[in-house]
């Protein structure tokens, strides 16, 4: 495993992606530099972990607080608030990532935090925004009705509501995860899309590198897939494992954003996407909820040495994974058992600059 302070061996980069005035309209250098300043010491630098399986990097994001990146996003929206000496209490809505984030940076201020999840959000989702002191309210079947009941409560009883995706603040913490990759200089990065914030902020941080970033999605759940071709937009998304990504439209925002500052957007079948969360525990020993496994999908028809695709998370519960494998093992009763990865030599690797 290694720091992302490890670079990969020099290679010759592609023409950067094309900058214009109207990026600072959205969310500026300046905006990822002052969020990259204020979370640093509240988020984890996640290491990078070599997949032979895979066939590239894991940019391991599911060793991060709560267990996910959103903390990043969520950090850099609640304490720049508190900054402006904003000291409402905080109301988040998602499956349950964005949640537990706010609760964490909620409890860092000091404030109070409150948290709208669908009702089919995840037990341990649950368990870990109320272990950050949110006061969880279950709502709806969908991120949308959470989304819309959230801001009704914001409306009528004055909590300050910070949104999952859509949002420069959000955005900007989550370009902290592009400027750690941007330090080892990858030739493609393989970013998860929901609502898009991650793959906004990534883009935007990489986006004079000359690194491409290409945006995964779920089959059924493919909303910026559609903005970023211009297809008509989805009315609702299909069921799918990735609880995390589960959203039917992108943000106004991250939608205009991703259509600049990605190269493209890729979609994987629910079917690659269950078997790569159980590869990704047998061969790399690495628990990635849904959303975590989607960036490594498609990473793995595309393998290269200086590829990285982001595990955005690690919260699933133990008995949803065995009960995957059981699943599994039905539909493959003669497969070859796991072998798992073997330990790749240091002398092999870059030493730490």
């Amino acid at each position: 495993m290694l720091s992302t302070h490890t670079h990969f061996p020099e290679h010759h980069t592609q023409a950067p992606h094309a900058d214009a005035d109207h990026f600072s309209e959205w969310v500026s250098d300046l905006d990822i530099t002052q969020a990259n300043q204020r979370i640093r010491k509240l988020v984890r630098k996640t290491p990078l972990l070599r997949s032979p399986h895979f066939g590239g990097w894991l940019k391991l994001e599911n060793l991060q607080h709560t267990g996910a990146y959103k903390v990043r996003g969520a950090c850099n929206a609640v304490l720049e608030g508190y900054e402006r000496g904003d000291r409402r209490s905080v109301i988040a809505a998602s499956a349950g990532n964005h949640s537990s984030g706010v609760a964490f940076a909620a409890e860092q201020a000091g404030i109070a935090s409150y948290a709208v999840m669908p009702r089919s959000a995840p037990l341990i989702k649950i368990a870990m925004t109320e272990r950050y002191g949110a006061n969880v309210i279950l709502h709806g079947e969908t991120y949308e009705a959470a989304h819309a009941h959230a801001l009704l409560l914001a409306r009528e009883q004055g909590h300050r509501y910070v949104a999952a995706f859509d949002d420069r603040h959000i955005i900007a913490g989550q370009a902290s995860l592009g400027l750690e990759l941007r330090s080892v200089a990858p030739e493609v990065v393989y970013v998860p899309v929901g609502g898009g914030g991650l793959a906004a902020g990534v883009g935007l941080a990489l986006r004079r590198s000359g690194t491409r970033v290409v945006g995964v999605q779920v089959e059924g759940v493919d909303g910026m897939y559609r903005a970023f071709h211009g297809y008509p937009p989805l009315e609702r998304a299909a069921p799918t494992i990735a609880d995390g990504v589960h959203v039917a439209r992108p943000g106004t925002l991250t939608a205009e954003i991703c259509r600049e500052v990605l190269d493209s957007v890729e979609l994987v079948s629910e079917q690659e996407l269950r078997q790569t969360m159980l590869s990704l525990l047998e061969t790399d020993r690495v628990l990635a909820e849904g959303a975590g496994a989607l960036a490594v999908a498609a990473m793995r028809r595309n393998p290269g040495p200086r590829n990285v695709a982001i595990v955005s998370g690690g919260n699933v519960d133990l008995k949803s994974v065995m009960r995957l494998r059981g699943d599994s093992r039905s539909a493959r009763p003669s497969s070859r058992p796991p072998q798992p990865t073997p330990p790749q030599p240091l002398s092999n690797l870059d030493q730490w600059s």
